[in-house]
């Protein structure tokens, strides 16, 4: 199917919260860790989100030009190409973005995506991600609504972290402190900046213990009925029900997660989870068994050719992608989203 449109995304998103599921966006880096993507929404089921980091769109670009726009620009190129032969839906996104990266990253992406809505096309990008989790509040949100009115206008989604997650990535890099819990007041504070959609549609990452990295399932002190507390005060600053689930929430850091604290998240109101280190790990272990296993046909052992099958990139590359789709499929399982494409 061609890259979802922004209606097929809202839709996504709509019988996410209604069918309590969430979709794994997964960090891409590559062509070859693109399509391990598109092929495990593919296998299990699932419309999905695929994103770049700052990072990962450097290293698209090439090594040496570290051009994040150019970068982000050819990979949503190649994918809505290659996307058109799966059959499942598949929203691009941009993630972790700061304060310092806005003017070479999210602003010119925006601007990319209005010019082609306005000449009758689709944005590049479904969504795009705003991380103030690095500056107070107030000036957080301050920024958030000047890049809603622009992603309105280009018919794209916002993405926002209310609260700090713990960890590193991309060197975006978040204390272990009291900040890595979101409080009621952070999400009334959100509502009455930006609105309930009417300002244009955004995803709110708000922090319950999450933290970036490696860590083995219990280390990481989650706690989803934060996510709970700051749906039912939303809810009461809108006047709505107290079972009511304003926020589109995002759930970022889940590396280490116990399956009852995702499946809880979820009940809560989360449409999506980034999901990077275990796809990455996936990904090179394969590489790694491949090429420790078959190391004299990688390698030229003792004068010998070595096998060109076994050294070849889509040999290795293949099985890679294949690893990581795999992964894709368990956690499409773990967020309840396998099997609910329609």
């Amino acid at each position: 199917m061609p890259i979802a449109t922004p209606e097929v995304y809202a839709d996504m998103l709509d019988r996410a919260k209604a069918g309590s599921f969430a979709y794994p966006a997964i960090n891409v880096s590559s062509s070859q860790t693109l399509n391990a993507a598109l092929k495990g929404f593919a296998d299990a089921g699932s419309d999905g989100i695929i994103q770049v980091s700052t990072g990962g769109a450097d290293y698209l670009s090439g090594p040496s030009i570290k051009n994040m726009v150019s970068g982000s620009l050819a990979f949503a190129a190649y994918a809505h190409e290659v996307a058109k032969n799966y059959p499942v839906n598949i929203a691009l996104h941009t993630d972790h973005c700061p304060k310092d990266k806005l003017d070479g990253f999210v602003r010119p992406l925006l601007a990319a995506s209005t010019e082609r809505v306005q000449a009758g096309g689709t944005p590049w990008f479904q969504s795009h991600m705003w991380d103030g989790s690095a500056v107070p509040l107030d000036e957080n949100l301050s920024i958030a609504q000047e890049l809603l009115a622009l992603a309105k206008a280009a018919n794209v989604i916002l993405e926002i972290e209310v609260g700090v997650v713990g960890g590193e990535e991309d060197g975006v890099e978040g204390a272990i402190d009291e900040k890595l819990y979101s409080t009621p007041e952070d999400a009334i504070a959100t509502i009455k900046a930006l609105g309930a959609g009417e300002n244009g549609r955004y995803l709110t990452a708000l922090t319950f213990g999450n933290v970036h990295g490696v860590y083995k399932p219990g280390n990481v002190k989650l706690r989803p009925e934060i996510l709970l507390q700051a749906q039912q005060a939303a809810a009461k600053e809108l006047g709505l029900s107290d079972d009511a689930r304003p926020f589109d929430l995002v759930f970022h850091g889940g590396s280490g997660s116990l399956p009852e604290e995702i499946s809880a998240a979820v009940d809560n109101g989360v449409v999506k989870m980034n999901v990077d280190t275990d796809t990455q790990y996936a990904f090179t272990r394969r590489i790694a068994d491949w090429m420790i296993s078959g190391y004299a046909g990688v390698l030229k052992v003792d004068g010998e050719v070595g096998n060109k099958k076994q050294y070849d990139p889509r040999a290795w590359g293949k099985a890679a992608e294949e690893a990581m789709a795999v992964r894709i499929v368990e956690a499409c399982t773990a967020l309840r989203s396998a099997g609910t494409h329609q």
